[in-house]
């Protein structure tokens, strides 16, 4: 399978990687500001408690320990979160693209996956989103905090994959070429 950024011409590959890699730290540094009013006793991780709630009853308790500037925070967080996707998944993708150069085909063909499983993951993310944005908005449904749960689980994974697999670049031996 080929890598989902092959196209981008090697000249640019590094200066975007590095453009992208900023700009999802900076985005990053956005969000753990915002998380910040979203870390009580019933969501002690934020945000991220409330992606992996897994339960109706879990996702109320987290939305009623919330004030209104918390809940304003995570409805922002929410929608700012979409301009975030496709920059992380840039981002990834290009780095492990960078770290495929010259290794053996086990390893390209392993990054090309996980390229694309970057897009993926951005996928799940907005189908997380929306099902966390519709339970923010009083939606009572059983059904989406086990959807967000998932989505989240499959998001975390596949970034995890991709970041481990590109740092584990760095001790795998180059190719003669």
């Amino acid at each position: 399978m080929k890598h989902p950024l092959a196209a981008v011409p090697f000249p640019a590959r590094k200066s975007l990687f590095y453009f992208f890699l900023v700009v999802t730290l900076i985005i990053f540094g956005v969000f753990q500001f915002l998380d910040q009013p979203l870390r009580t006793p019933a969501a002690p991780n934020g945000i991220v408690s409330y992606e992996l709630a897994g339960s109706l009853e879990n996702a109320q308790s987290m939305l009623n320990s919330w004030d209104e500037k918390a809940r304003l925070a995570a409805a922002f967080g929410l929608g700012f979160d979409y301009l975030f996707m496709p920059v992380y998944a840039l981002a990834l993708s290009l780095g492990l693209l960078l770290a495929s150069a010259n290794k053996p085909t086990w390893y390209l063909v392993f990054t090309s996956w996980l390229g694309w499983g970057a897009f993926v993951a951005a996928g799940f993310d907005a189908i997380e989103n929306y099902a966390l944005w519709l339970l923010l908005n009083g939606e009572v449904s059983a059904a989406l905090p086990p959807i967000a749960g998932i989505c989240a689980t499959i998001k975390f994974t596949l970034l995890i994959a991709g970041l481990v697999t590109a740092a584990a670049g760095l001790f795998i031996k180059k190719t003669s070429g």
